[in-house]
């Protein structure tokens, strides 16, 4: 088994064109994931000089490498909820905003012509008790009138029907999701940006912020030297790599949650469609919950936030045995299946659970994706794009407020406790 992502395991890396760090540049992008690289192509095309400042020996090494390949619609709070909580109007503009980041990404896979396996077959929520399958009824009935009437409430014998398992006595259905290969769409996405014009800089975390005067100009400092630059877009999540020193207002606003995968051996064609027919992305209502899909070579991807802990190889290897009982829980015909990948990453999470980007002190950011990053990223990294280049409007999460976490000043020392509180109201739930 390898402790090792299997979507960077299986795609051929981009290499970028090496090169010395540029002296001055437009804009310079902390960050080489999924927003930093759609940043980056879409300011290169507008003819801006961009620099992508990667801490890592590789792009999209962090979160947008290390997920589990969905690339879905809805919001990572429940839409009635968010109705109830914010009004109707702004529950339905941000569900939007997601179902246009999926476009988004088909869009770009289709201009670039990027070899990703990306197919839209939709999402299946799915239902283990009965007061989750009333959460999904009541969600259904207010998105079916209020904004989106293609999800569908399945019963159990519906979802049965492309499940194989027991376990499940209901789903909801929304048919815009998408899935694809993280590696490949990432090295798709790193070769159109340099493509466009875009400098891509691996192996070059940066230590600190200097703002030059009252301007939005700063000094970029890295160890292989300082770049000035005109603008400077965070694009960092949830990684610990690279300082903290200038980006501390952040940290104390996200939390890196840790989420942890399996990818099983190839299991042939026909018995993953016996497994899972509609080969959508599927995950289960809970808080402690699983996601799972299938892959062009046959596999079941399956993970979920097993421990509230963050991703190391021993810490992932102890996820890897917990999210293996829950996919032989569920599936039990997968009973010793062989696991070839275990991994782990952090999930920036807001204490909303929705998207804060905006500026702040001269410096642009978007982040707090809280799980529902890959199409999100690539969208946002889009709008910061359009932003930083003097449409405000264009920021979809513009003057949202964004209060620091209570207790939240380094590593998060509360996550264990967190864990408990929602594996207890699963169980009561």
């Amino acid at each position: 088994m390898k402790l090792d992502s299997y979507w960077t395991d299986s795609a051929a890396p981009f290499r970028p064109q090496p090169g010395d760090l540029p002296a001055r540049v437009d804009v310079a992008i902390v960050g080489g994931g999924f927003t930093g690289l759609s940043a980056a192509r879409s300011l290169a095309k507008a003819g801006a000089q961009v620099a992508v400042l990667e801490a890592r020996d590789h792009v999209a090494m962090e979160a947008s490498g290390r997920n589990g390949g969905h690339v879905n619609n809805g919001l990572a709070v429940d839409y009635v909820a968010a109705a109830e909580q914010h009004g109707i109007e702004s529950a339905r503009r941000w569900y939007r905003e997601f179902d246009a980041a999926v476009d988004s990404v088909e869009r770009i896979v289709h201009e670039e012509g990027i070899a990703c396996d990306f197919q839209r077959n939709g999402k299946l929520k799915l239902a283990t008790r009965p007061a989750h399958y009333d959460a999904l009824a009541r969600s259904c009935e207010r998105m079916t009138r209020e904004v989106d009437p293609d999800v569908e409430l399945l019963d159990a014998r519906a979802v049965r029907d492309e499940v194989a398992s027991d376990r499940f006595i209901g789903g909801l259905l929304q048919r815009k999701s998408a899935q694809m290969h993280m590696g490949r769409f990432a090295a798709g996405l790193g070769a159109a940006a340099e493509r466009h014009g875009a400098r891509i800089h691996v192996g070059t975390p940066v230590s600190r912020l200097e703002r030059v005067g009252r301007t939005h100009e700063h000094l970029v400092h890295t160890p292989r030297g300082t770049v000035r630059a005109g603008q400077v877009l965070l694009a960092t999540g949830a990684s610990l790599h690279g300082g903290y020193g200038s980006f501390g207002w952040l940290r104390r606003r996200i939390v890196g949650i840790g989420s942890f995968i399996i990818v099983t051996e190839p299991l042939g064609a026909e018995r993953l469609q016996a497994l899972l027919a509609g080969r959508r992305t599927y995950v289960t209502l809970a808080n402690i919950h699983h996601y799972f899909r299938t892959t062009p070579d046959h596999r079941l991807v399956w993970g979920g936030r097993a421990r509230f802990a963050i991703s190391s190889p021993t810490s992932d290897a102890k996820s890897g045995e917990i999210l293996r009982q829950g996919l032989e829980q569920t599936f039990p015909q997968l009973r010793g299946i062989g696991i070839d990948y275990c991994w782990g990453g952090l999930v920036d999470m807001s204490q909303d659970r929705l998207p804060h980007a905006g500026e702040r002190d001269g410096v642009y950011y978007s982040l707090g994706y809280s799980g529902h990053g890959t199409q999100m990223s690539v969208h946002m990294g889009e709008r910061m794009a359009a932003t930083m280049r003097g449409d405000a409007a264009a920021n979809p999460w513009r003057d949202r407020p964004w209060p620091a976490i209570p207790g939240h000043v380094g590593p998060p020392w509360f996550l264990p406790a967190v864990g408990l509180y929602y594996r207890l109201k699963d169980m009561v739930s």
